[in-house]
């Protein structure tokens, strides 16, 4: 039999993509799942903690999909596991359009809830340093504010182009090109920045005025 909480989880990420998170109420949601509302209270006490763990459920399980627990074999380089990892976040499966889709939801909701934007905050950092992390392998000595400069503006370019093809706006293809031109940008610009212990590179001479 399948978890119940997992169904109730489930269920509550069909419902944000579907409705929003103000169409998330119990009543629909115990409908969704199959289950009485007294069950969701049993394992999640109110709305804010469903949130909450629907939030991390949704987080979990985009890392599954793009080959952080399951999915395709790893790729032979930093580099091109790096890749994958964007590029599997615009698939047309419906778990994945699901996903994207709830995220975005959430992230829109929090501009009017603070205990959302602080729940939000947590897990955008997680991811940020996850990817800089994997920009860390792909340019090893790159130094950390630039890496995770790097990973702010990576992340927030798939949230962008996600959005625009979820709506229906950009091709899938298109979004996947340029995700994947941004990357090459970005590893490329790290790997201008020397290495730790390494003598900083000259810098070109400027001119004395300044641009306003």
């Amino acid at each position: 039999m399948r978890d119940r909480r997992t169904a109730i989880l489930q269920a509550a990420a069909r419902v944000i993509a579907r409705q929003g998170v103000r169409g998330l109420r119990m009543e629909e949601l115990a409908a969704e799942a199959r289950v009485s509302k007294a069950l969701i209270y049993y394992y999640f006490e109110d709305h804010a903690g469903l949130l909450r763990h629907t939030l991390e459920f949704i987080s979990d399980r985009a890392e599954r999909y793009t080959g952080g627990r399951s999915g395709p074999a790893r790729p032979s380089s930093p580099r091109r596991e790096l890749e994958q990892s964007f590029l599997l976040e615009f698939q047309e499966v419906p778990e994945v359009r699901e996903n994207s889709t709830a995220w975005g939801e959430l992230r829109a909701s929090a501009v009017f809830d603070p205990q959302l934007q602080d729940e939000l905050a947590r897990a955008g950092l997680m991811w940020v340093r996850e990817v800089a992390d994997a920009l860390g392998r792909t340019r090893t000595g790159a130094p950390d504010p630039a890496l995770i400069a790097s990973a702010e503006r990576l992340t927030a370019l798939l949230e962008g182009l996600s959005a625009r093809w979820l709506s229906g706006i950009l091709p899938l293809g298109n979004a996947r090109e340029l995700m994947r031109e941004a990357i090459a940008v970005e590893v490329e610009q790290l790997g201008r920045h020397p290495a730790h212990g390494a003598p900083p590179r000259p810098r070109p001479a400027v001119a004395s005025h300044t641009l306003r």
